[in-house]
């Protein structure tokens, strides 16, 4: 294949050229534990001139199972593909997921896949992985039903961090805590924003700390409050976090420090929608219409409704000595 490709039904993959390895599940936020399971897809796919693929779904099931409570993704489907399609994959498959989807028996799931997908060779699944009707079907119905149709089938260990497995919902837990140190060792990436500044009160720069602000409002809402983050111009193409741009090639956007208020600023704006406010700790050129990608290092302290602007300007002047350090300290 040439440039990797996003599709949305299985006809569009008629043509494949190779045998095709595909990776199975959700794979929000694109751990380590994920990578275990796609990366395994995309050496082997090159081992033998195959094609790697990941089938991953939209929406996620639990909006089907529990729409009244479904899960809250780390990252919008667009942004994960992306960071899919860096790690390696030639081709994501974004599989609609319904009833009629949901309702096939685990016993009967390879071999419609075989169906859609005649060059289907190899599937890639974490060790925990349960699909079909009644998510009745594990590794082992996999691996029955495959050698059955000459589908051979891989599943990969959990990954562990301090003992305990990485898993999309600790991470979920992480963010929601503003354990944002932990969030990162477990994705294997710094957490990050990106999106077009807007313009604002300018309530920032009549206190002396300017900021670019930034409307984002994943699903999973990181903790409010004040970080220590660094940004930079131009993002390159979704996902682009997981690796730093090389300083040495010309024209690659570098890095700044600053710190940031995520939330709804309660002492002057409560009952807006969030907003990520950030202040760089140098001169920046940026300003509203600048795209830029925002990566979230360390939490500072929680948002906090302050009794005056005096007292707002104080704590900000202290958060900001508190970036400064780390970022001196590397």
């Amino acid at each position: 294949m040439n440039a990797p490709i996003t599709v949305e039904r299985f006809e569009e993959l008629s043509e494949l050229c190779g045998p095709l390895h595909l990776a199975i599940g959700m794979f929000d936020g694109v751990h380590l534990g994920h990578k275990a399971v796609v990366e395994s897809a995309v050496f082997s796919a090159k081992r033998a001139r195959g094609v790697s693929g990941v089938l991953t779904f939209d929406p996620h099931p639990s909006r089907l199972f529990r729409p009244q409570g479904p899960t809250r993704l780390i990252m919008p489907i667009e942004e994960k593909c992306a960071m899919l399609h860096q790690v390696g994959v030639e081709v994501v498959i974004r599989k609609h997921f319904d009833e009629a989807y949901a309702s096939i028996p685990a016993e009967d799931f390879l071999a419609e896949l075989k169906k859609a997908l005649p060059a289907l060779s190899a599937i890639y699944v974490g060790e925990n992985f349960r699909f079909g009707q009644k998510r009745a079907g594990d590794v082992m119905t996999l691996i029955d039903t495959g050698n059955a149709i000459g589908i051979e089938v891989f599943s990969a260990a959990r990954i562990k961090h301090n003992g305990e497995p990485i898993s999309s919902t600790r991470i979920r837990g992480d963010l929601e805590a503003g354990r944002i140190e932990s969030a990162n060792d477990l994705l294997g990436y710094n957490y990050f924003a990106d999106g077009v500044v807007v313009g604002g009160a300018k309530l920032g720069r009549k206190l002396g700390f300017p900021t670019l602000n930034l409307p984002w409002q994943p699903e999973c809402l990181p903790k409010f409050g004040v970080y220590f983050v660094r940004f930079r111009v131009g993002a390159p193409p979704l996902g682009a976090s997981m690796t730093d741009a090389d300083p040495a090639k010309a024209g690659a956007p570098t890095w700044s420090f600053g710190i940031a208020n995520y939330g709804i600023k309660p002492t002057v704006a409560e009952g807006e929608p969030p907003m990520l406010e950030v202040h760089s700790l140098a001169e920046t050129q940026l300003s509203e219409g600048s795209l830029i990608e925002v990566e979230w290092l360390k939490f500072i302290r929680p948002e906090q409704k302050f009794a005056s602007l005096d007292e707002l300007k104080v704590q900000i002047a202290a958060d900001t000595q508190q970036a400064r350090e780390f970022a001196n300290n590397g």
